[in-house]
Order: structure tokens, then C-alpha cells, then sequence
């Protein structure tokens, strides 16, 4: 007892450092439980060791309390305790400024020692790892502030860069590429942008940057060329930034904000870059450029380079065509009708509405138009820009306090939600436990009272996001005349036309005096015209807008002629402008939804609904909704119709929800899936009644429907077919059913799902409701169209190709009684979790997707299903994790592709870099996926798509423009298939060998 208390006396005397700073206003969680999880952290360190780190916890509180929380909900963070407890003993015990500031020295002295170029990467990881375990501890310990955190990991990247960057030139001159090095005069910049440039890191931020050189300042050797010589040099400092090695990695490099990355080298002469912004530079740009800093190489060259593109970014006098331009801007990000509602889970809270990008974009844009004219409004930082425009009176003093508290509440969460796995992620969780867990990881008792402070900020910003420039002109107010009298067309108005970019203003200025005149049916009426002749200006710019304003014009001029009534309709676009411009986001990029909303005008009173833009009906309201309606059919052809026009409509307010960016594409391949189950149940339950009705039961007799595919996985799309398959059982001794037309069992069970398929199938006046494919059946288009389950599993057992075996894990039961779904989902169990040689099952799986790549071809980086990189081949490692270690690690037996590749991550079976990898690739291909269903019939070709669609896919993939997207494509494509060839080339790895 002496000793032990002499110890703590001897801990208390080192009180200065971190662990005594400490406090915990949170709520932690059951310390009984999770101090357990801490002591296996540390399980393995020295008995020594493991008496001070007790020792100073028992004098600290609050320190045990931080630990005890990391340890329950940081799989990253407790990784690093493991490690090297040893650090952690250290880091706790001293002040963790002072240390952050000696781990940067001691990194730059190491990194420019090294003479080798693994030893200047392990310094510089060394160093990343200290700072993420300090500036985690500090900001849960309630030590560091939003400043000092944002400041530690913009430092820690600063020096990283900045020493990266002299290592590269100093073996250049080693290697006579450069004659001599000179820090301040290499003739080679790096320019950090973004949260980077403006000091505002978030905890596992990508770096952001643009790489610039003067050929005219640099001492290049003889005969060496400073376009090669610099790209080359740029790509070797991502490398040693980038690349994870054992002891990790620093930072995800990001080059896409250079000018036109699709087509230009990764670090470009300053004059290239000067003549691009002066020739194109796009008002994103400008807004990009307010957060530009140097921060490695010549210094000097990049703050002249930012001198000249002041002018650029800063316009010397309030240009209203910029206030108009910087409105349709905001317009773009989803300033809809009803962008009030926030759904808790899922929620974006960097994208997403009220989040922090909104407000960003609330002081940049003010910043972009008043900057100009003064200076002080000029600071990369988003709440000291904030505190200038309240002080020069540009904003509010309330818009200001309550912006900046949510911004810092938003940017704690932010660092909260990346410190779990060391992901770069922005997404709170959407399954209930894993929102459980990262409340309780906040502090909060309960995700309810989570949800409620989330989304009191979210609205308080969105009200005034909402109100930004809510005074200024809309975008749609014309210049110019636009009149379109019956008799004959306008002059001046076809002048007005073909300003705004009609290539044909005669015809556009006959098709609208048609709508005028009442040509089309829904237009005969009086008002029904006045309510459109006030639309017609607003609309003629909000189909311009688009890009192909004669194209839009013709989908527009279709839309009308087919719309079947049109006074209620036209009344509300009238009241409603940002209706007008959904309508024509709709017409231009997505003209089937256009027909569909035409034939049933009655879906835009959805969309006026501020419901509709919340949270998604779940599938318990959607269930009792069909159930409502079709409890109401008068007979089975009136029970079809119903089913149908339930799921059309349903499925056009989801599309129309990804269009206008109030459902994020994420999201939108669970609405779908969630949707068909909710009909194959309920008319699934309708059709067997209405078969027992005819035929009777069977003795025993079970039924089951397995969605597979992009159904079983919960990805689907608009267009996506239903793959099914159906699975019965019977007792023996049934000789047939006791119904009044008896059927013996196996011909019981064809007929049942025949008239499953055909309920599903059938086109009636109401149209199709889905088009469903067995071929994923036992034995395919040659097997029975139901199967029995014992000879189901026969076949797995005996007969199955491995294709079978990786379509059969993502397989869900959709439609079956509590037991035999049970019967089922242990039989599918039992099949992916049995013991496979993983190089042969490896070795299969390459077999078929070259096969595939040869049918299909895989050089297109817009196929996103085949390409090289794309979607089969996320689905296909996926497949692989599952089946060569699903029954080690049952944790990953999901059948959702990026929830296997998120879990396998995290259960340790591929690397936590690769799984995060793997998993924003595959949340990107969804996206980009889910926007292309609903907007175009075929194969994708950038050249011919629309400004409008392009820019809904930039929008989708959360890119500036398309031609940014389409480099990060093609990027992300690149590393998925090196990754996919690595894991599985036959390599063993860790969990292989």
C-alpha cells in the first residue's frame, strides 16, 4: 500500500501535462466495461509501464474516462495505444504543445538527415502518428479548441510537405538534375487550398493542393526539362506523402483543384496556370483561391504567383453579374423548397444540409463580392471571415453567433466521426446500433438527444443559408424582351432568345406561342395559360441554363403536350420559382421522369409537400401505405394497378429527390431496394392468398423469396430488374393441396411463383410494375423456375460454380414465415461459410472477370459496371472477403459490397487503408450510378452529355465541375484495380498465409 501510494504521489508531481489538463464535460461510457477494452491495449507492455500509466490515471481522472471512451469506439486510435504505449505514457505525461512542436523538429532534423528514402518516410509517418494520438486525446480531453486542433494537423501537414519537398531537391541535385538546392529559390511551389490553405484541417482531411513551377527560377542541370522533371518530382512527393507503408501513412494527396486536371500534368508552369484563370477561371475558382497559401519549395515564387491572381479572385468593384453568378451557385447546392427537414442518420454533415460546407459557402460567397473593395474581408479562415462581415455590417450579429456556433459544434463531430477508423468521412452512421455507438462516443446518453442538438444547428444554418442573397435578382430574370404574340414571332424577343443561347430562337418562339395558343390539351384553358406565360420567362432560363437550351426546349414542349391536366400544376410552378427550376433540372437531364410526371401532374403536389424533402418514408409506413391501397382493389386486375402506380409514383419522387439533391444518391440505392421489398411482400402475400383461395395448402408447405443481385445488396437503381429466387418445402406425405382445384407439391410451387412472376411482370394499363430474372436459379434457365430447399442445398453442395456461391452472398429473404426464413438464411450460411482454399477461390474469381472483360470489354472509365476498376470489381472482392473468410469473421457477412469492404476493414481481414479505399470508390461508382439510371438509356459518352447532366454528376460525385470528376474517376479506377489485381494476384496475405 506504501508503494503503491508513494507512486501517486510521485504521478501527482507530473500534473503539468496533458492527462492533468484533462476534462470531461461528456458523458462517457460504462468505464466498468470499456477500462477492460484499455487494459488489453496495454496488455503487452512492461509491468513498469503499465504501474505509471495506472498510477497516473488514478490521479487523473478524467484522463481514465478519455482513455476508457477511445478505447470503446476507436478501433484507429486504439491501435495506436497498442503500438506504442510507451508514446502514450509520454504524451500524457507532457504538455502537448511543447510536444507536437519537438515531434515536428525531430521529424524535419531526421528527414534531412536521411539519406535514404525509407527513412525519411518513416519520420514523416512518426510524425503523423504522434500528432493524430495527441490532438485526439486533447480535443476529447476538452484541452484543445477548434483553433489548436485545426492549427496542430495544419502544422503537422505544413512540415511534413515542406520537408518532403527538400529531400526530393536535394537528391535532384545529388542526382544533377538541379545544380544546386536553394530552398527559396527552386523555381517549385507547393500551394496548399482549401481547409489545408486556410490553417482548418479536419482530423483525416486529404491535403488539397496545386504544384507550380518557373522554368525561368529554377537551377535546372543541363539538358534537363522542367515540364517532365517537375511532374516527375511532383508524383515522388504524393508517393512519400501517400502511399501507407507498416507505419502508415501522412495525408491522401489531393491534385484535382489544379486547372483542368483531366487534361493537365500533375504540377503545371505558373504562366499555364495564369493563362487558364484568366482565360476560363470559374467563379468556384475564385472562391478556391481565397484559401490559397504556400506552404513548400519557393515561398517567394508562390506568393507571387497569388499577387497576380489577386486580381482574379478580387473584383475592385461590386460586380453584379458575380452576385447573380454566386445566387445560381447556391441555387445548384439544393436551395429547394422544404430544405428545412434533416433526417439524423445518413446525414452529410460537411455536404449535407445545414452542414458545415453551406457555411462556408455563406462567407465565401459574401467574401468573393465585397472582398474587391475591402481587404480586410480577405482571410482564408471561415469564422474570422464571419466576424468581418458581421463588423462591417455585410451579415448579421445573430447570423454570425449562431454560424459560428454550429460551426464548431459540426466541426466537432466531424473530427469525432474520422478518429473511429482514421476515415476521411462526413457521414454520421444510418444503421441504429453504429449511431448508438458514435453517441455514446460524443458524450451523449442517447442518440435522441444527440439528434436533437445535430439538428437544431443543421436548421439554424439552413435558415439563414436559405436567406443568403434571398434579395437579389433571381437568376431568371431576363434581360430583354420575351413576348411571344399569336400572329407572328417577335423580333426583339428572338434577339432575347438567342442571347440566351436558343441556337434556333424561331422554332423555340414558335413552340412556345403553340403552348400560348392552347395547342395542347392541358392548355386550353384561359388561366391555365396566364398561370404559364408567367413561367415562360423563368423557364426559357432555367432550360438555357442547362447548356442545350434547344434540346431542354423540345423536352419541355413534349412535357406539356403530354401533361393531362395542367391549371393546378401551372398555378403552383407560377407561386413556386425554385419549382420552375426543378422542373427544368428534370427536363434536362432525366426526360423520362419528365413523361412519367406528365401523365400524373398530381406527383408536384409530393413535391410542394416540405415532407417530401425529410426524411424517406420507412419501410413499415411504405408497407401499411400499400396495404391501404390495395385493401381498396375491386378485383385482381384493379389490385395490379394499384401496385403499379404505388410503385411508379414512389419511384418518381425518389428520382426526383436525387435530381434535386434533397436525397443523396448514397442513400437512394436503399429507398429502391427498400421500395420492391415492400411490394414483392405485399403482393407477394396478396397473389398466394388469392392461389390458397384456388388450390388450397400444402401439408408443411413453406415458401421463400431471396432477393439476389442489386436487390439483395440493397443497391439498386431506377432501372434495375429484380433478381429472385424461390425456395419451398413440403412435408412427404402431402399427396397434393386440399383446395378445390389440388395440385402436387412441386407443380403447387411452379404455378405459385408463375403467378408471383406474373403479377410482377405483367403489363397492364397501369404499365409494368417490375422486370424480374431467375437465372440466378439453381441450374439457370434449364432448372425448375421454384426450387426445394433440401435440393438446394444439395446442389451447393455438390454442383455449385464458385459464380454461384459469390451471387449467393447477397442473397437476402424478402418474403417467407419467421421459420423457414430462419431454415433458409442457415442454409445460405452454411454454404458462404464453408472452409475454401482462398488462392483457388482467388484464382476463380480473376478467371471469370477476365472473362467477363473480354465479353463486355473494360477500357471505357464511364462503364462504371465493367470498367477496369468499376463496379464488378468491388462486387467481385467483396465477394471473394466473404466467401474466403466470412466464417472466421461472421462480421462480414453482409450483403451490401461497401458494408462487406467497410467491415472486412475494420475486422483486420484486408488493411483499414485499403478497405477505406475500397469503400469510397465503391460509394462514388453508386452515386454516379444512381444519376446515369435516371437520366440516360445506354452507355454514358461524356462528349454527348449535356452541361446540365455534367453538372449533376460533378454535383453527385461532390466535385466542383465534371472535368474535376472525371480525373477523380479515373484516378479512383486506377487504384481499385492495382488493389483489386494485389489482394487477389495469389499473394498471401496476413489472413492467408
Amino acid at each position: 500500500m506504501a508503494e503503491r501510494q508513494g507512486r501517486r504521489k510521485a504521478a501527482r508531481k507530473e500534473l503539468s501535462g496533458l492527462a492533468a489538463r484533462m476534462r470531461v464535460e461528456e458523458a462517457g461510457p460504462d468505464v466498468s466495461k470499456a477500462a477492460t477494452s484499455f487494459a488489453s491495449l496495454i496488455e503487452t507492455a512492461p509491468a513498469a509501464l503499465r504501474r505509471a500509466l495506472a498510477d497516473l490515471l488514478a490521479s487523473c481522472p478524467a484522463a481514465a474516462t478519455v482513455l476508457a471512451n477511445v478505447a470503446a469506439h476507436s478501433p484507429f486510435l486504439s491501435e495506436l495505444i497498442r503500438r506504442d504505449p510507451a508514446r502514450l505514457l509520454r504524451l500524457l505525461t507532457t504538455d502537448p504543445e511543447d510536444s507536437l512542436v519537438h515531434a515536428r523538429s525531430a521529424m524535419a532534423e531526421a528527414v534531412g538527415a536521411a539519406a535514404d528514402e525509407a527513412v525519411a518516410m518513416a519520420a514523416l509517418r512518426q510524425l503523423r502518428a504522434e500528432t493524430a494520438l495527441t490532438v485526439a486525446l486533447a480535443d476529447i480531453g476538452g484541452v484543445f479548441d477548434l483553433d489548436a486542433i485545426t492549427a496542430a494537423l495544419t502544422a503537422t501537414a505544413d512540415a511534413a510537405i515542406s520537408a518532403a519537398v527538400d529531400h526530393l531537391l536535394r537528391e535532384a541535385v545529388e542526382a544533377g538534375k538541379l545544380r544546386k538546392f536553394t530552398r527559396g529559390a527552386s523555381g517549385y511551389v507547393v500551394l496548399a487550398m482549401g481547409k489545408h490553405g486556410a490553417r482548418e484541417l479536419n482530423y483525416s482531411s486529404d491535403v488539397d493542393l496545386i504544384v507550380l513551377y518557373d522554368p525561368a527560377r529554377a537551377p535546372l542541370g543541363e539538358e534537363v526539362e522542367a515540364a517532365s522533371f517537375f511532374v516527375r518530382l511532383t508524383r515522388q512527393l504524393v508517393r512519400l506523402i501517400q502511399e501507407r507503408t507498416a507505419d502508415g501513412y501522412v495525408a491522401r494527396v489531393d491534385l484535382r483543384l489544379r486547372p483542368d486536371p483531366a487534361s493537365t500534368q500533375a504540377a503545371l508552369s505558373v504562366d499555364s496556370a495564369l493563362d487558364y484563370y484568366e482565360r476560363e477561371g470559374a467563379t468556384w475558382e475564385r472562391a478556391a483561391y481565397i484559401k490559397a497559401r504556400p506552404i513548400a519549395g519557393d515561398l517567394a515564387l508562390g506568393q507571387s504567383f497569388l499577387k497576380q491572381m489577386a486580381p482574379f479572385v478580387w473584383r475592385r468593384s461590386l460586380d453584379y453579374a458575380a452576385v447573380a453568378d454566386v445566387h445560381a451557385m447556391k441555387q445548384e447546392i439544393h436551395a429547394f423548397r422544404g430544405h428545412d427537414a434533416v433526417a439524423v442518420e445518413g446525414h452529410n454533415v460537411k455536404l449535407g444540409r445545414g452542414g458545415i460546407r453551406e457555411i462556408e459557402f455563406f462567407a465565401q460567397t459574401q467574401q468573393l463580392i465585397a472582398g474587391g473593395r475591402d481587404a480586410r474581408l480577405r482571410t482564408p479562415r471561415t469564422l474570422e471571415a464571419l466576424e468581418r462581415l458581421a463588423e462591417d455590417g455585410w451579415i448579421g450579429k445573430v447570423a454570425r453567433d449562431e454560424l459560428t456556433e454550429a460551426y464548431l459544434y459540426l466541426r466537432r463531430v466531424e473530427h469525432r466521426l474520422q478518429m473511429v477508423a482514421d476515415e476521411q468521412t462526413h457521414t454520421l452512421p444510418d444503421e441504429p446500433q453504429a449511431l448508438s455507438d458514435f453517441t455514446a462516443f460524443m458524450g451523449y446518453a442517447s442518440p435522441e438527444t444527440f439528434a436533437a442538438e445535430l439538428t437544431r444547428r443543421l436548421t439554424r444554418v439552413q435558415r439563414h443559408y436559405s436567406r443568403l442573397f434571398e434579395d437579389a435578382p433571381p437568376r431568371a430574370a431576363v434581360e430583354g424582351r420575351l413576348e411571344f404574340p399569336a400572329e407572328a414571332d417577335d423580333r426583339e424577343t428572338l434577339a432575347t432568345l438567342h442571347r440566351l443561347g436558343y441556337q434556333q430562337p424561331q422554332q423555340a418562339s414558335a413552340t412556345i406561342r403553340g403552348w400560348l395558343s392552347g395547342e395542347a390539351r392541358a392548355l386550353r384553358n384561359t388561366v391555365a395559360r396566364e398561370r404559364l406565360a408567367v413561367i415562360v420567362p423563368p423557364l426559357l432560363d432555367a432550360l438555357a441554363r442547362g447548356g442545350e437550351p434547344d434540346l431542354a426546349l423540345i423536352a419541355a414542349d413534349r412535357f406539356f403536350r403530354q401533361l393531362t391536366s395542367g391549371l393546378r400544376l401551372l398555378s403552383a410552378l407560377s407561386r413556386h420559382p425554385d419549382l420552375v427550376r426543378l422542373l427544368a433540372t428534370i427536363l434536362s437531364t432525366a426526360p423520362r421522369l419528365g413523361e412519367i410526371l406528365a401523365r400524373r401532374p398530381v406527383l408536384f403536389d409530393a413535391l410542394l409537400d416540405p415532407a417530401f424533402f425529410g426524411a424517406l418514408p420507412d419501410e413499415a409506413a411504405l408497407e401499411a401505405r400499400l396495404r391501404s391501397q390495395l385493401a381498396e382493389a375491386s378485383d385482381e386486375e384493379d389490385l395490379l394497378d394499384r401496385a403499379r402506380r404505388f410503385r411508379q409514383e414512389q419511384h418518381v419522387l425518389m428520382g426526383v429527390r436525387v435530381l434535386s439533391g434533397t436525397l443523396p444518391a448514397a442513400q437512394a440505392g436503399d429507398a429502391f431496394a427498400r421500395l420492391a421489398d415492400v411490394v414483392i411482400r405485399v403482393l407477394g402475400e396478396a397473389v398466394m392468398a388469392r392461389f390458397r383461395e384456388a388450390h388450397g395448402v400444402l401439408a408443411g408447405g413453406e415458401v421463400a423469396v431471396l432477393a439476389m443481385g442489386k436487390l439483395g445488396g440493397r443497391e439498386m437503381t431506377a432501372g434495375s430488374d429484380l433478381d429472385l429466387i424461390v425456395l419451398y418445402d413440403f412435408d412427404d406425405e402431402a399427396p397434393e393441396s386440399d383446395g378445390p382445384r389440388p395440385l402436387h407439391g412441386t407443380q403447387y410451387y411452379a404455378r405459385l411463383t408463375q403467378r408471383l412472376v406474373s403479377a410482377l411482370t405483367t403489363p397492364t394499363n397501369a404499365g409494368r410494375l417490375y422486370e424480374v430474372d431467375l437465372r440466378l436459379r439453381p441450374s439457370g434457365r434449364a432448372g425448375p423456375i421454384a426450387t426445394r430447399l433440401p435440393a438446394f442445398e444439395v446442389y451447393q453442395a455438390e454442383e455449385a460454380w464458385t459464380w454461384e456461391h459469390m451471387a449467393l452472398t447477397r442473397a437476402r429473404v424478402v418474403l417467407a414465415t419467421p421459420a423457414f426464413r430462419e431454415r433458409v438464411e442457415q442454409t445460405i450460411a452454411g454454404v458462404l461459410c464453408r472452409r475454401r482454399d482462398p488462392e483457388r477461390l482467388a484464382a476463380d474469381i480473376l478467371d471469370m472477370r477476365m472473362a467477363i472483360a473480354e465479353e463486355k470489354g473494360d477500357g471505357q472509365a464511364w462503364d462504371l459496371k465493367y470498367s477496369q476498376g468499376g463496379l464488378v470489381d468491388l462486387e467481385f472482392l467483396a465477394q471473394y472477403l466473404v466467401l474466403a473468410y466470412g466464417g472466421s469473421y461472421p462480421e462480414i457477412m453482409q450483403t451490401s459490397t461497401v458494408r462487406v469492404l467497410a467491415s472486412a476493414g475494420r475486422a483486420g481481414v484486408i488493411e483499414a487503408a485499403d478497405a477505406q479505399l475500397l469503400t469510397r470508390a465503391c460509394s462514388l461508382l453508386h452515386d454516379l450510378t444512381q444519376v446515369l439510371r435516371l437520366a440516360v438509356t445506354g452507355g454514358f459518352d461524356p462528349a454527348q452529355a449535356s452541361p446540365a447532366l455534367r453538372q449533376l454528376l460533378a454535383r453527385a460525385g461532390t466535385m466542383p465541375d465534371f472535368a474535376t470528376l472525371d480525373a477523380h474517376l479515373r484516378e479512383t479506377q486506377q487504384e481499385v484495380r492495382a488493389l483489386f489485381l494485389r489482394l487477389l494476384s495469389g499473394v498471401p496475405s496476413k489472413r492467408r498465409s
